[in-house]
């Protein structure tokens, strides 16, 4: 008498191709791509966290010794100390803004130099959510350089208690948003490391230092001032430096448009690059 067979399991049928699978936001794959970015950055701790820091640090010594840290600055009607003046551009441009670019320009350029794209592109994460978890990641970098930044600037003696938080949270936020956009679109167009270099040599950090963070754009002429409101920098910076001084160059309300509108667009932008595979796929 033959032995009882075991009846065979039952196979699933697989869905058709081209129908996804995980239907609602892959949590797990936004998880694990933001820890990656994370954990990169933090192996290289004394590159990525410190030495920004330090620079900016370096920064407000250099120019509150050689110009006097009391010196007074006007803005508007009011008059700050020059060392007060100058730290929250300091922290926004320098600690958080160049960071984020960096880490974001960093991610996609190697993985297209080393032939390692594909730890991109072959999980199952949709285009938003790549998006997110490489965002996600340099803000994260922009917001710990800034925070190292900001208590080694309090220990140094110059006044950068917030009088609005909301304030430095949002163009906190709004500013490492659009650097770390601004760098996920450069590792996008980049094909190596000399036309990342050459954005952040040419665009960032001129953008930044004619921004007004060493000086107010009230007190020059007309005709730069009117250029300095063309620099997207000028209103992250003027709006973060409100947040601790709660004064600012510019209207508020204006810059939080202006900067939130220029992230959507970059935002957009490399959402329709990802999806067509522009210079990733090809």
């Amino acid at each position: 008498m033959d032995a009882p067979t075991t009846p065979p399991e039952k196979i699933t049928a697989m869905p058709p191709f081209g129908v996804p699978v995980i239907r609602s936001v892959n949590w797990g794959g936004l998880g694990t791509l933001y820890v990656k970015e994370v954990r990169r950055f933090f192996k290289v701790h004394l590159q990525t966290i410190w030495a920004p820091a330090i620079t900016t640090l370096l920064f407000l010594v250099v120019f509150t010794v050689a110009t006097g840290a009391k010196r007074p600055v006007l803005i508007g009607n009011t008059s700050v100390p020059f060392g007060d003046f100058i730290a929250p551009g300091l922290i926004i441009s320098q600690g958080m803004m160049g960071p984020a670019f960096a880490n974001a320009s960093f991610s996609l350029l190697v993985g297209k130099i080393q032939g390692t794209i594909v730890d991109y592109l072959m999980p199952p994460l949709s285009t938003m959510e790549l998006l997110a978890g490489l965002v996600g990641g340099a803000m994260t970098r922009a917001f710990i350089v800034g925070l190292v930044v900001w208590a080694a600037m309090a220990l140094y003696g110059v006044g950068v208690w917030p009088q609005h938080l909301w304030a430095v949270l949002w163009f906190g936020f709004l500013g490492a948003m659009f650097l770390s956009l601004l760098g996920v679109l450069t590792s996008i167009w980049a094909d190596k490391f000399d036309h990342a270099a050459a954005v952040s040599n040419f665009v960032i950090i001129p953008l930044g230092l004619l921004s007004g963070t060493f000086y107010s754009v009230t007190n020059l002429a007309p005709a730069f001032r009117t250029i300095s409101h063309f620099n997207p920098f000028f209103y992250i910076i003027s709006g973060f430096r409100y947040g601790f001084l709660g004064t600012a160059d510019s209207p508020i309300l204006v810059g939080s448009i202006v900067v939130f509108a220029l992230d959507a667009v970059l935002a957009l932008t490399c959402y329709w690059l990802f999806n067509t595979g522009w210079k990733i796929k090809s």
